[in-house]
């Protein structure tokens, strides 16, 4: 599939080849498709883990035609005008088939008034209209959304070992030579999101051999493959300076460092003791970010401790 995302690609498209890591939500799924009714819905969990794709799967089963749905990015539509003209505009039409579907796609984009002019749309159009809204921060809905108008589905991530078999699959399906080694440091760096993975994999093995990115214009993924290979490597001043300059072109990443830190606590040491430190030191660096002001210094700090 050369000529084509690996990530569309291989996106699930049926509800059989989707992979669930709660049987209860799969029951759940599985029952909706049979009664051929939802009710309005809020797919929450890391980015990359398969909310939308779900919620895509869920309207093709239930044989939505396109005429029928609408989908909205709310990272780039996210204004009070497009629930009063495109959303409220759409659903105030009568449905060609059973019902109408509007899709919400990183509803924790939106303001508290987008939010509260939706629940009154949801009110209003709940005989014609489902709403499946998909978010990566569950907290950023107002309650009205998150605890009465939706049922909620929080879609957990895979664990390490499935996510590293699936994007190693993908490798050996498109006959890409590769070491689990540096697979690993691509696991490490995009770890649960397994678009992002894909995406870095394709973007790197165009010879047909997996190669570790090198510092030198990257991009900012291929940045932080780059920090992990080195602190995996044992050169923990190499990876710290890689990790500052990943951060000094990309600021807005600052907590995604973080978390990236945490989900790798055994580059910090093998022992629980010492994981027990690292994760000291990185809730300590997190608080800090406010204070501190310049995110550097924070993570400078946080970094030293972790690695010395």
């Amino acid at each position: 599939m050369k000529n084509k995302l690996w990530v569309e690609a291989y996106r699930p498209k049926t509800i059989d080849e989707y992979v669930f890591t709660d049987d209860r939500l799969k029951a759940q799924v599985e029952g909706w498709i049979k009664d051929q009714m939802i009710p309005h819905l809020l797919l929450s969990g890391d980015p990359g883990t398969g909310k939308t794709t779900l919620a895509k799967i869920l309207i093709n089963a239930l044989d939505i035609q396109d005429y029928d749905v609408m989908e909205i990015n709310a990272s780039r539509e996210r204004g009070i005008d497009i629930v009063k003209n495109k959303i409220n505009g759409f659903a105030q039409t009568m449905p060609f088939g059973r019902m109408k579907i509007i899709l919400l796609d990183e509803a924790d984009y939106t303001t508290a008034d987008f939010q509260a002019a939706l629940r009154n749309d949801m009110e209003a159009y709940a005989d014609t209209v489902r709403f499946i809204l998909t978010c990566n921060y569950e907290m950023k809905i107002i309650p009205a959304l998150r605890e009465s108008r939706c049922n909620k589905i929080h879609i957990s991530k895979p664990d390490r070992t499935e996510f590293t078999a699936r994007a190693a699959t993908v490798l050996v399906n498109e006959n890409i030579e590769f070491d689990l080694d540096t697979l690993d440091s691509y696991v490490r760096a995009t770890y649960p999101d397994l678009r992002r993975c894909l995406n870095q994999l394709q973007m790197n093995s165009s010879t047909g051999k997996l190669v570790t990115p090198h510092a030198t214009g990257a991009n900012e993924n291929e940045l932080l493959v780059e920090a992990t290979s080195l602190f995996k490597a044992g050169k923990i001043l190499e990876g710290r300076q890689q990790l500052m300059q990943y951060i000094s072109l990309y600021p807005t990443r600052i907590e995604d460092t973080y978390k990236w830190m945490y989900d790798n606590l055994d580059l910090w040491g093998d022992s629980q003791s010492k994981k027990d430190t690292a994760i000291i030191a990185i809730r300590n660096g997190l608080a800090q970010l406010p204070l501190v002001g310049i995110p550097e210094i924070s993570l400078a700090a946080t970094l030293i401790e972790l690695t010395s």
